[in-house]
């Protein structure tokens, strides 16, 4: 079901419309803030990049990947999690869901190997928008608002998660869900 009003927590996917944006096309995003007065955050779930935790941070001796976040602070390392009781400091954005914390604590717990990517997800770089920008992109259909079901988002399938969602909501979206991803290969 699309919601007409975002609240943090829920996901954003990229209308079908939005095929040229380059940092948007077929994305699904987790809103992990949303305030009309003070703006919207969220992070791309399903665009890795080919960088892995070890890659940008060698003292880290994880391989986890490492997701392209969105289009501002690109030079920044994110990450969302569900393991508040052992990362001090985190923001819960919905059940389960949580965003941020001391950063040095889940270094230690990377080398100790007390993670693993069913737990936590990094991004580099995040999607923002300013107060009432994101109603806007709404409601010039960027984006569709829709209930975030997944019991671990950070377990999904992020190559077929856009496509699924397009398929849950049928119609004319079930046909943009099965177009190939450049359409001058069709």
């Amino acid at each position: 079901m699309i919601l007409k009003n975002p609240i943090k927590g829920n996901l954003l996917v990229a209308e079908p419309s939005i095929l040229n944006d380059s940092s948007f096309n077929r994305t699904v995003i987790l809103l992990t803030e949303h305030n009309q007065n003070e703006g919207s955050v969220g992070f791309i779930l399903n665009k890795p990049t080919k960088y892995t935790l070890h890659d940008l941070i060698p003292s880290v001796k994880s391989s986890f990947k490492i997701y392209h976040g969105g289009p501002v602070e690109q030079e920044n390392l994110y990450f969302i999690h569900k393991v508040p009781d052992l990362i001090p400091n985190s923001i819960e954005v919905a059940d389960g869901i949580f965003w941020g914390g001391d950063f040095k604590i889940v270094n230690t717990l990377l080398n100790e190997d007390k993670l693993s990517e069913d737990d936590i997800r990094f991004f580099l770089g995040y999607s923002g928008w300013g107060s009432s920008q994101l109603l806007e992109e709404i409601k010039i259909d960027s984006w569709l608002v829709v209930e975030n079901k997944y019991k671990n988002i950070l377990k999904i399938d992020d190559s077929n998660i856009w496509k699924n969602q397009l398929l849950k909501m049928g119609g004319d979206y079930a046909i943009w869900a099965n177009a190939p991803s450049n359409p001058n290969l069709n």
